[in-house]
């Protein structure tokens, strides 16, 4: 049949194809929609010409849907290009709107964080897809998508400094730090000559510093031992802060070995 003859009959109401003509039908609500939304990847709920288009459009984007009439499939290219992305149908909804709204304003600050639209909030959106961690998850179709309207990733956001320790520290412990950093190249600390209260020693309320050439007994009270005469007394050598927690200077066993593993010279006596 010829084709002048095949469109008389059209014009009489010939009818080819019942599918063909349900998607011409179809076809016409998906290019109402588009003009509203810029975009055929409508949500499964969407409507226009009171028709489902949604959720036609969403059968037609399964496997295999148009095997056999790729006519249908350049009908609909012919609308929206993406209308089938490979990407979510959501992602591509927002994205519509981003591509519609720069189209007509250069300006990409419009675009913030509470501009909705169709019920999106498009600058949110936005902003998110430009953190480098989401732009960096996104295919290539995407980010050149994107990318067409001038819109690149944030920078990086320079990383935090570490905070300082808020934990209490003991007089020991500090007595544990003092030792390196007040040792003079002389190997005296801070300046203490001589024996024990000579001029330039410090005498805190929790801790003191030993000349090195001065030996000081110290007991170690958490030893385990009989109270008396015979009790053990530690020899610590010189350029040390020693806790003067306790009558004669105690410094607790768990002590006395960070004081050795700090290069310390300790001598039970």
């Amino acid at each position: 049949m010829g084709g002048l003859r095949a469109r008389r009959l059209e014009k009489l109401g010939m009818v080819w194809s019942l599918a063909d003509e349900r998607f011409q039908e179809n076809l016409e609500a998906a290019k109402a929609y588009y003009e509203e939304h810029w975009t055929l990847c409508a949500p499964r709920s969407a409507t226009a010409l009171d028709r489902p288009v949604g959720q036609w459009l969403s059968n037609l984007r399964r496997p295999g849907a148009l095997e056999g009439h790729p006519e249908w499939k350049t009908a609909l290219e012919a609308v929206d290009e993406d209308w089938n992305p490979s990407w979510p149908a959501e992602w591509q909804r927002h994205f519509a709107v981003v591509r519609e709204m720069l189209a007509e304003e250069t300006i990409l600050a419009y675009v913030e964080p509470g501009v909705t639209v169709h019920g999106m909030d498009i600058g949110k959106w936005l902003d998110k897809q430009r953190k480098p961690e989401v732009w960096a998850s996104l295919s290539d179709g995407q980010r050149e998508r994107l990318g067409a309207f001038g819109i690149v990733p944030h920078a990086p956001e320079p990383e935090a400094p570490a905070k300082p320790s808020t934990a209490p520290v003991s007089a020991f412990e500090r007595g544990v730090a003092a030792p390196g950093a007040v040792q003079g190249p002389g190997g005296l600390c801070d300046g203490l000559q001589g024996p024990r209260g000579a001029a330039g020693g410090r005498h805190g309320g929790q801790a003191r510093c030993v000349p090195e050439q001065h030996q000081e007994q110290a007991r170690e009270a958490d030893l385990r031992q009989a109270p008396g005469p015979g009790r053990p007394r530690i020899g610590v050598g010189g350029g040390v802060m020693l806790p003067n927690e306790a009558p004669g200077c105690a410094v607790r066993a768990g002590g006395l070995r960070r004081l050795r593993g700090g290069g310390i010279a300790l001598e039970c006596v």
